[in-house]
């Protein structure tokens, strides 16, 4: 019986079970895939329909054809809160990683996936800061903009942790985010804390490390901009021992 070759790129390889949540243009999942010469490993989704991806992304439709002749699973109209009623994602599989790439809960209706540009060099930062606290919000309002983004993280953390495998067989939800303020003020140890999930190890993500990889805003009007990825990490969690 012929053994299959064992194809790593940075924290993935073929012989794992791989779910990627909320996909732009599929690029991610697609460096993935020709790093591992085939995709048949791979559920990649996104929150939009399959209209909706190939009139905001230019590359959308190109990447999946390519993602499903390599065997890809690719599923449409997935959200985070409600992912583990979606038949298409295996019902009762588990998976070895589940991966959220930069999530956003946005500013248009809650779009999961719409990303704003939030790096500055230092003075800009500053008077951003000083805006934001004097003249825009309210103490309110900046934990209501906070408290948005942390239910969606909590909402992904906990479908995720339905669908991933236990600590014991060492399955991994990864969650790629921004380390910089605002978006350190998220809390994402705590959030996983919360969802009974320990992080076990942040490591500094790198775009060139996944080669092919264009990160997409997924905002209306701006779905298929890049923005600036900046200091960010890898975060990855475990399901508690004694849950």
């Amino acid at each position: 019986m012929e053994v299959q070759e064992t194809k790593k790129i940075k924290h993935y390889n073929n012989k794992q079970k791989i779910l990627l949540v909320g996909e732009g243009d599929f690029s991610f999942s697609l460096s993935l895939a020709r790093a591992f010469g085939s995709a048949t490993n791979l559920t990649a989704t996104t929150l939009d329909s399959q209209a909706e991806l190939e009139r905001n992304y230019k590359n959308g439709k190109a990447n999946v054809e390519e993602l499903e002749r390599l065997g890809c699973n690719v599923v449409y109209g997935v959200n985070v809160h409600s992912m583990t009623t979606k038949p298409d994602l295996g019902g009762s599989t588990t998976y070895d990683r589940v991966v959220f790439n930069f999530p956003h809960a946005g500013f248009d209706n809650g779009r999961e996936h719409e990303i704003k540009t939030i790096m500055y060099d230092r003075v800009t930062l500053l008077i951003v800061r000083f805006l934001i606290c004097f003249f825009f919000c309210s103490r309110k309002y900046i934990l209501g903009w906070f408290r948005r983004h942390q239910e969606l993280v909590r909402g992904f953390m906990k479908s995720a942790r339905m669908l991933v495998k236990d600590e014991d067989k060492g399955g991994e939800i990864h969650v790629v985010h921004k380390t910089e303020y605002p978006f350190s003020e998220w809390k994402l140890k705590t959030l996983g804390e919360k969802e009974c999930l320990d992080l076990v190890s942040e490591i500094e993500f790198c775009l060139n490390h996944y080669p092919g990889y264009s990160n997409r805003r997924g905002s209306r009007g701006y779905n298929d901009s890049s923005f600036p990825v900046g200091k960010s990490s890898t975060f990855i969690f475990k399901k508690q021992f004694f849950y």
